[in-house]
């Protein structure tokens, strides 16, 4: 086995799969000046995303909330077109 095989590995044990009602993916990442940006990306052909960034002292459940509304979005986009 090469070393790329026990990376890719352990990098999608952490993935969590979920039904929905549009085939998108989260994507998370370090930001600027600390904060975290997360970014929900339509798997589509027409290419369309939805990024918003949170800061260091934003708790878990301001987090979740700004999610479900970026989810909430991206289905009104999808049923639009």
């Amino acid at each position: 086995m090469k070393k790329t095989d026990l990376y890719d590995a352990t990098l999608f044990d952490s993935i969590r799969i979920e039904e929905a009602s549009v085939d998108a993916l989260w994507f998370s990442r370090p930001s600027h000046q600390r904060r975290e940006a997360w970014e929900l990306r339509l798997m589509a052909e027409a290419q369309y995303a939805l990024f918003e960034t949170f800061e260091v002292d934003e708790t878990e459940e301001e987090r979740e909330e700004m999610r479900r509304e970026m989810e909430a979005r991206l289905r009104e986009y999808v049923s639009a077109r």
